[in-house]
Parts: structure tokens; sequence; C-alpha cells
């Protein structure tokens, strides 16, 4: 058996996908969001148990959702999040997120080292990117980070398939920050643990963030080969 060498329609997926920053405001009509999601089901979780739910808000109750977490945001309030933050980011994990980060903000044209204008910025998150819709994925607790492992294979798929169908995304662990606020405006029970969201639409290709991408390491710095 060989390989092909052109690219397969998942290979232009996966090259293609990016986390879009910028949508408009045109909804993704019902019948495109079922069939990602139908696609989303087939992920792999640990002994089948799919501990992923999928909560989407769309229309009224996204635009409530979003204006409850800009207000918690601007509280300054400490973030509650279900699952801890990492403890640090060290030298490559560092720089790669440093650089992520410096490349958006020179491609929305902000300077370095204006702390209010990243604080605009990073608020953009909560107003979910201008996305008609978001998806706020959750996990049992007694599953603990097994069953979050599993979500983040969901997320993934889930972002293919949206890719496939024309649909752009960006998955955003920034709501995760706020549980409570999810939980009030979405009534997602108390044994569930917000993993992360992923706002979802059309982009906008007149957005600056649309010339950002991200780079990829490269295999030398993430695989190690053992033949002998």
């Amino acid at each position: 058996m060989t390989i092909a060498q052109d690219d397969t329609l998942l290979e232009t997926w996966l090259r293609g996908r990016r986390s879009c920053r910028a949508f408009t405001p045109d909804p993704v009509p019902r019948a495109s969001i079922e069939r990602i999601l139908t696609l989303a089901q087939r992920t792999a979780s640990w002994n089948n148990v799919q501990p992923w739910e999928v909560t989407i808000a769309s229309g009224a109750a996204c635009d409530r959702l979003r204006a409850a977490l800009v207000a918690r945001a601007e509280s300054d309030l400490p973030a509650q999040p279900d699952f801890a933050w990492p403890a640090a980011y060290r030298d490559q994990y560092l720089a790669r997120r440093r650089e992520c980060g410096f490349q958006l903000y020179d491609a929305v044209g902000v300077v370095r080292g204006d702390k209010a204008a990243y604080r605009q910025q990073s608020l953009q998150n909560f107003h979910l990117f201008g996305a008609p819709h978001v998806a706020i994925v959750t996990s049992p607790a007694d599953l603990g980070i097994y069953g979050a492992i599993d979500c983040g294979g969901y997320v993934s798929t889930f972002m293919l398939a949206a890719q496939a169908n024309g649909v752009a995304t960006i998955a955003q662990a920034a709501l995760a920050s706020y549980p409570e606020v999810l939980r009030e405006q979405l009534n997602l029970a108390e044994d569930r643990k917000v993993v992360c969201a992923i706002s979802f639409g059309f982009e906008d290709p007149t957005h600056a963030s649309a010339t950002y991408r991200t780079t990829r390491a490269p295999l030398s710095e993430v695989v190690t080969w053992q033949d002998e």
C-alpha cells in the first residue's frame, strides 16, 4: 500500500482551518449546524462514553449570553474556571504563545505595550468576535480530566466538520473563565464541568484579523523516533 502524495479532502480542511476572530451576523442554517453536530458525534472517546454535552446559543439567547459575559469580564472579579488554568508557560510553549499573541496584535493594529488596547482585544473573546452562534461544551464532573480530554477531541472534530461545511470557528477557553455565567444563562446542570466554547458562523473576510495565521512547530520539535 502506498500513501497518496496529493492532498486529500481531510488534508485540505486541516490546512485551511483557522481560528476566526471576526464573523458576519448572518446565521448558519439549522440544517448545516445539525450536519456539523452529526459529523462531530463520530469523535472517538474513552470506552465510547461520549462525555460531551453541547449547548448551542443563537439569536436572542446568544445576545443575552454575550452581554452577560462582557459584563462579567469588565467587572475584573477573578475567574473561577471548572478546570484549573495551566500552572505556567515555559520555554518553547511560552515562545509559541507569545508569537501567537504578537501576530494577532500586529494584524489588528495593536501597538506592543499598549495595555489598554490589549484589554479591548481580549474583551472581544466575550463578544464572541461577533459570532451569531456559540456552542458550550461540558463534561460530567465524575469523569474528571479524561472526560475533558474526550471533549477536546470532540472540539477538534466539530471544527473540522464546520470547515468542511463552509463554517468558520474559534475554540475559546476564555469563556470557561466564568462557568457561573454560562450555567445561569443557559441552565447548565451543576454536575457538569465547562470545558470550553466554540463560537461559529461565517467569517468576515474584510476584517484585519482575517490576514492572521499561526505557525506550526516542525516534527523535529515534537516527535522522537525510537527504532532500536
